[in-house]
């Protein structure tokens, strides 16, 4: 992203990448991960169509070929990255890369490794998973990576950290028929949302047989050629497990401690390892930017390029600096979550005088035909103007709808704007347009209290 938008704005753009194009996002995260959940959500609906008046009998699984096709959405889109450098004139070096000075680097591959010296560089090296040292990856302990690349259905999986990676692909594994334990040391699974969100995709965990083991702290792992055996400890109490793997998923690492010469370049760093940048994403030298996850705010995709976009445009001498208020954070659980802007404990504790309200995706006809009523979007207002603040939304499709509350409150737009736009029915987006009149406290299709 960064490196098409400086093309575009006239600048001679190098891309340096030591992998596939397209970073972790298409290859090992985002992009094999969704392909792998919609696979899964396939497999479960040939099985339970009976409202519908569907059966199907002897449905299998070929994850071989369920893997193929998730290879083959990658390559694709890999592929496209690839054609659109090319159609942006920007030149690739596949390899690694050394900060020489403060305006030079190495490049380095087993064939060549040519000096280049910039005017701007931008630092966009990502993060990988945290390994603990009591559970090492490795054999059948796995990091995301790894579990996105099996080549057969676990019979049994645990699941060290019930954060978005974790749920999604504990919940993945578990629609493709695997016996799942989440150990989670806060008491719920994807602490960062409202409770009442998380409680819908708990209450569905438990409905593929997953066993969610909150507040508990996992301990060490002894593994064979077979299985792995994870001794873990609740309220004091030992306990142990064993499974065929055990996946940890607690977070991510930035990609800054490798010899990238930073201290060379004059790039600093925080304590956590995180690049130091200003509101344009330029670091301590103002010849070189940082987006992504080296820098502050959550790991996310589209974070990353929103920034990209950014320091790309202050390189070309543009205004642009980053504003994260509307910025949205999703996982694809089921029932899916999404947030964007403030929640009701953030925009009272910033001092708002906040109205917020609820609606029901039971209460939507679109929903109800497609036998998916459970969820509900929930929008965040300022009482004094009802100027939107923000929204939380789970439900089926909450990674779709998140969209218009997005624009809402990138724009400061006002809960009349969103209940006087005329919306399709019957559609899942009339739930957005329903929200926002119970909050103006006249909802058509619910009562109002």
């Amino acid at each position: 992203m960064a490196a098409i938008r400086a093309a575009q704005l006239g600048q001679k753009v190098l891309i340096v990448d030591k992998s596939e194009l397209g970073g972790v996002c298409l290859n090992r995260g985002c992009i094999p991960s969704k392909a792998l959940i919609s696979a899964a959500h396939q497999y479960e609906s040939a099985q339970h169509a009976d409202a519908f008046g569907i059966t199907a009998e002897n449905v299998k699984v070929d994850f071989k070929k369920t893997q193929e096709f998730k290879n083959g959405v990658v390559k694709k889109m890999t592929q496209g990255v690839s054609g659109l450098l090319k159609g942006n004139k920007v030149e690739v070096f596949s390899g690694e890369v050394m900060f020489i000075n403060d305006s030079e680097a190495r490049c380095f591959n087993e064939h060549e490794s040519p000096r280049y010296r910039f005017k701007n560089c931008i630092l966009a090296t990502g993060s990988r998973p945290i390994e603990l040292k009591p559970f090492p990856f490795g054999g059948r302990i796995l990091s995301s990576t790894e579990a996105l690349e099996l080549q057969e259905i676990p019979g049994s999986l645990v699941v060290i950290g019930g954060g978005y990676i974790g749920a999604e692909l504990g919940q993945m594994f578990s629609k493709f028929g695997t016996k799942v334990t989440i150990i989670e040391g806060m008491d719920s699974v994807l602490p960062g949302f409202d409770k009442d969100m998380t409680r819908l995709v708990a209450k569905n965990m438990a409905k593929t047989g997953i066993e969610i083991v909150a507040n508990a702290k996992a301990e060490s792992a002894e593994q064979t050629d077979k299985n792995v055996t994870v001794k873990y400890s609740v309220n004091g109490e030992s306990k142990e497990i064993t499974a065929d793997y055990l996946l940890v998923t607690v977070g991510r690492r930035p990609n800054t401690d490798g010899d990238l010469g930073l201290d060379l370049a004059g790039v600093e760093l925080t304590d956590r390892g995180l690049v130091k940048v200003d509101h344009q994403g330029r670091t301590s030298n103002p010849k070189i930017f940082a987006i992504g996850d080296i820098v502050a705010g959550p790991a996310l995709a589209h974070k990353a390029s929103y920034e990209g976009k950014v320091a790309a445009e202050a390189i070309s001498g543009l205004p642009s600096v980053v504003d994260y208020k509307a910025i949205p954070a999703v996982v694809f659980t089921d029932p899916e979550c999404s947030s964007v802007g403030y929640t009701e404990k953030e925009a009272k504790e910033k001092g708002f005088n906040v109205k917020a309200g609820k609606f029901p995706f039971a209460g939507n006809g679109r929903a109800t035909s497609l036998n998916q009523p459970d969820g509900f979007i929930k929008i965040v207002a300022n009482a004094d103007n009802n100027v939107v603040l923000g929204a939380q939304i789970v439900g089926i499709e909450a990674s779709n709808l998140i969209a218009e509350l997005g624009l809402a409150v990138e724009m400061g737009a006002t809960l009349e704007d969103i209940s006087l736009t005329i919306h399709a029915h019957p559609t899942l987006g009339e739930i957005v347009m329903e929200t926002a009149e119970l909050v103006e406290g006249h909802p058509i299709h619910v009562i109002a209290r």
